[in-house]
């Protein structure tokens, strides 16, 4: 495309006019250019409490997990997991509560200063005025008992792995490594961008948020979209809904799927399920029977493979019902990030010259 500047008769075009507008054509031709080669993901996660989801460690490891240099993101990492140690914490007293279980005479004090903690200041170190109450709250046999029976309330399953390395947080040279970084949880609210890199393409994901609160707004974000990545947390078959304590999560994210996989904006869109929380289901299948919450599984108790080919003919089934096989692909993979990489690249491939790329996903965190 050739550039050409003209004027009204009688205007001088100088030459720093001409320049000007010479800048300005390249700065147009190289927005085109990167915008030809950026893909668009909507990211719509499957929150696990209806309030938090997994942004921080998805964009992290999407960039790569070992290329967070920037002193600002680390330090805002630093205060999330402060964060999701306190308020955490909150959330197990408050389960307590509808439990009708009691922390110990001796914690009593301790329940008031971390009701009232605040919020970490930049630069801060994790005050030392919380470390005892956390150890001790989290020793505590009522509180142990609220976080055995933690699919009842939806509770963040990122405590026990933050509970178990106080004495690390706590030190004054504290600062996230990538396994903190990616347990973190972070409260989404409306829309959010987040731009990184993958390989050759610049991927802009747009998280739209799992509540429903925030599911109305997803609309506008549907134009144009080449692929939807979805996510779905395998250990939430037992969980409940912060927002709705009789819903089943998983049967909600089989809700969200269903609708998707037959909505007309995603006729021909290639959709990508990810049953992530692998670890944890591998652990909580010893303990929580699937049958107990899907009837119909028919597998032995604690049998992961089974569990795991359970819930992905589940969902495929939902998908096969849309009758759209034809005209799109249709991914699921319950494995680890970096096949999900490979997933998202490899759907990237068959839609090269198209620029918008939407990820999505089912109910998977909690701030």
């Amino acid at each position: 495309m050739g550039s050409c500047m003209s004027s009204p008769v009688g205007v001088e075009v100088t030459e720093v006019d001409k320049a000007r507008h010479k800048e300005a054509e390249k700065q147009l031709k190289e927005a085109r250019a990167k915008l030809e080669n950026q893909v668009k993901v909507r990211s719509q996660f499957q929150l696990r409490s209806g309030s938090y989801m997994m942004a921080p460690g998805i964009a992290l490891g999407v960039r790569r997990l070992g290329q967070v240099n920037n002193s600002e993101e680390i330090e805002s990492f630093r205060q999330l997991v402060f964060d999701n140690l306190t308020r955490g914490m909150k959330y197990l007293l408050d389960a307590m509560d509808d439990m009708e279980l009691k922390v110990s005479e001796d914690n009593i004090p301790h329940v008031e200063v971390i009701e009232n903690a605040s919020d970490l200041r930049d630069g801060e170190p994790f005050p030392m005025i919380y470390y005892e109450p956390l150890k001790w709250l989290w020793e505590d046999p009522g509180v142990q008992k609220a976080w055995e029976r933690g699919n009842e309330a939806a509770l963040p399953e990122n405590l026990l792995y933050f509970f178990s390395a106080l004495d690390r947080l706590f030190d004054p040279a504290y600062s996230p490594v990538e396994q903190d970084i990616i347990r973190c949880r972070a409260r989404t609210i409306g829309i959010t961008e987040t731009i990184f890199d993958l390989r050759d393409h610049q991927m802009l994901m747009v998280d739209v948020g799992g509540q429903k609160s925030e599911r109305r707004k997803w609309i506008h974000c549907f134009q144009d979209v080449t692929s939807i990545l979805f996510l779905v947390s395998l250990s939430g078959y037992d969980q409940c809904l912060v927002e709705d304590k009789d819903a089943n999560q998983m049967q909600d994210a089989m809700t969200i799927w269903d609708s998707i996989c037959h909505s007309q904006w995603f006729k021909q869109t290639s959709i990508i399920l990810f049953l992530n929380k692998n670890d944890l289901f591998e652990k909580k299948i010893f303990t929580s029977n699937i049958k107990s919450f899907f009837p119909d599984f028919e597998g032995e108790a604690g049998d992961i493979r089974a569990g795991r080919d359970y819930f992905k003919r589940r969902f495929a089934k939902l998908a096969q019902k849309a009758g759209r096989s034809k005209d799109r692909e249709i991914y699921i993979q319950y494995v680890s990030l970096k096949l999900l990489l490979l997933t998202i690249d490899r759907s990237l491939s068959k839609h090269y010259n198209s620029y918008r790329y939407c990820y999505a996903s089912g109910r998977d965190g909690r701030r």
